[in-house]
């Protein structure tokens, strides 16, 4: 019974790259012909607020609804179980249905990816191949952190190499360290990029000079680095980033969009001007009232905030006035 075990867990990522490649074909996302798959991330990406119900339950249906909300704005993806989708807060079970329900709901040719990091290998890896089985596209991967002493560069090289040989979509790397008090070294990403089957980073913690040298030490790979704020993205795509996972785009989705068109079109003084505006509400959904103030935010253009799960706080009277009044102040309200 236990080798009939083993051996049906170690079938499950090749089944399920078996099955990622067959709806990969049918979303019309390209492979070449003697090459492993590459997937161009150009564009942005909300990484989706997780919608909760009074009593603190998945709300599926107004997920939904967010969902027919964002179809008609240009994103290139979605990032679903981010830091913004209160990841940590779900259960493995919900985790997987939030993936499976943004999946059904997601246009054809929009890409999804799913967060599947895990303190241990083991635990990512099997995440990781039931984020593929919900119909990911990508898996987005946080640096384990809670013995971050002992998170070496050569523990996370080897942590990465074994998640990527055992995926069965491409992985993408996620350095936030605000949350998690761990920047994925340098010479991790640079050696991490030569896996044929990790084709990213999304990197949270605005440092321009490392994402530029990420950009120029990984050009020979194919791999792309992702801007993950709105408030440094402009200046992430001069350096030569390829798009942004942005909390901001959940709110104020079609400005981003636009953003990333004008920096592409190399119209740089109207980006500068748009960039400007997107600084203070950006950091106002992030660092300065986090995702109660994000999905506050939601709530006033249209989509479904809610509240968030205990722990996390409401916001007070003085502090949702306060958010108000810097949308106001740039414009957006």
């Amino acid at each position: 019974m236990a080798f009939s075990t083993r051996f049906a867990s170690s079938l499950r990522p090749a089944l399920a790259a078996l099955h990622w490649a067959a709806s990969r074909q049918c979303r019309g996302l390209s492979t070449p012909q003697g090459s492993e798959p590459s997937l161009d991330l150009r564009g942005i990406f909300p990484p989706l607020a997780t919608p909760f119900s009074p009593s603190q339950e998945v709300d599926y249906a107004q997920l939904e609804g967010n969902l027919r909300r964002y179809a008609s704005i240009p994103f290139r993806g979605l990032v679903v179980l981010g830091s913004n989708g209160e990841y940590p807060y779900l259960a493995p079970r919900e985790r997987v249905e939030v993936v499976s329900c943004v999946r059904r709901a997601l246009p054809r040719d929009r890409l999804l990816l799913a967060g599947s990091g895990c303190e241990s290998t083991q635990a990512t890896i099997e995440l990781t191949v039931s984020m593929a089985e919900a119909g990911a596209d990508v898996a987005l991967v946080v640096t384990p952190c809670y013995y971050r002493g002992a998170m070496t560069t050569a523990a996370l090289v080897h942590h990465y190499t074994e998640v990527g040989d055992a995926s069965p979509i491409p992985v993408v790397l996620y350095s936030v360290p605000a949350n998690t008090g761990l920047d994925l070294p340098m010479e991790a990403v640079i050696t991490l990029a030569q896996h044929p089957n990790i084709i990213g980073i999304k990197d949270s913690g605005g440092d321009i000079t490392r994402m530029g040298l990420m950009v120029h030490k990984t050009r020979q790979e194919d791999f792309q680095v992702l801007a993950g704020s709105a408030g440094f993205l402009l200046a992430s795509y001069a350096v030569g980033a390829s798009g942004g996972v942005c909390a901001l785009a959940n709110v104020l989705g079609d400005p981003l969009c636009q953003l990333d068109h004008l920096c592409r079109e190399g119209q740089w003084q109207e980006a500068r001007d748009l960039q400007y505006r997107l600084i203070e509400p950006n950091t106002a959904v992030t660092r300065r009232f986090g995702i109660p103030g994000l999905k506050k935010a939601m709530e006033w253009f249209g989509y479904y905030g809610g509240p968030c799960r205990a722990p996390l706080a409401p916001l007070s009277p003085a502090q949702v006035e306060e958010l108000r009044s810097t949308f106001s102040a740039n414009g957006w309200l």
